[in-house]
């Protein structure tokens, strides 16, 4: 058991989805800088970034939409990062790790929520009463102090007792299990992608997306060849656009 990264942990959890002021809070509540703290805490920055950087890619298409929470990236981040960095889980094999992790997050968000409707209530008998400081206490006080139960503590005894239990469970796994999370993760920051693609309602675009994610995951090119093919076959498309519209 580790004290200090169960408080790093739950730090960073608790402070990755504080929305007070919403100044740095998409920043401080990304994988990557997740990542890079967890990095820093164990002496590997770059195995950090690279595994965060792959968590972050799932939840690029995530939409809050109307405000609701559909994954949790944060406690993805927090769970998985200490594991995969602790037993040099690969970042594909760190991102199959993460998912559940996230669905799990969505429930906290709920509880969240529910204990924020006591407060409003709360607030509303001290705004009638002209109770300022008691209407400030609801508005702050109270739902900070339940953020702090929600996020910081659940995250503290998981990461303190539960990250031993999930390292000795890897163990145990047999080498396929493994390889099938890494193929399973692989493929899952190509899904991030697409729900933007998709979201953007560019469905159309989808093939050159896939062409070029499993150009870089089989044949191994690096970003520079990516960038440069990708460009050359976005001229040969508008080349052939403007000859369509040239003849019609």
């Amino acid at each position: 058991m580790d004290i200090t990264l169960a408080l790093l942990c739950g730090s960073l959890y608790f402070i990755g989805t504080n929305r007070v002021g919403y100044t740095l809070s998409s920043v401080l509540g990304s994988p990557i800088f997740i990542g890079f703290c967890l990095g820093l805490y164990f002496n590997d920055v770059t195995n950090g970034l690279a595994i965060g950087a792959s968590i972050q890619l799932v939840y690029l298409g995530v939409i809050l939409t109307g405000g609701n929470l559909p994954t949790d990236a944060v406690l993805a981040a927090t769970i998985a990062l200490p594991v995969a960095l602790k037993t040099g889980l690969d970042a594909d094999a760190a991102v199959a790790l993460a998912v559940p992790f996230g669905v799990l997050g969505v429930f906290l968000d709920q509880m969240r929520r529910t204990s924020n409707s006591i407060w409003v209530r709360m607030g509303d008998k001290y705004a009638a009463n002209g109770d300022a400081k008691g209407l400030w206490r609801c508005a702050f006080l109270y739902p900070e102090l339940a953020t702090i139960l929600l996020r910081f503590v659940p995250v503290f005894v998981l990461t303190l007792f539960g990250t031993d239990a999930i390292i000795s469970l890897l163990d145990m796994l047999p080498d396929w299990v493994i390889s099938g999370f890494s193929v399973a993760g692989g493929l899952l920051p190509a899904m991030g992608f697409a729900i933007i693609l998709l979201t953007i309602g560019k469905p159309k675009l989808m093939p050159y997306f896939f062409i070029g994610f499993f150009a870089v995951q089989y044949i191994g090119i690096n970003t520079m060849a990516a960038a440069i093919f990708g460009a050359c076959i976005s001229l040969l498309v508008v080349f052939n656009m403007s000859k369509k519209e040239s003849v019609e």
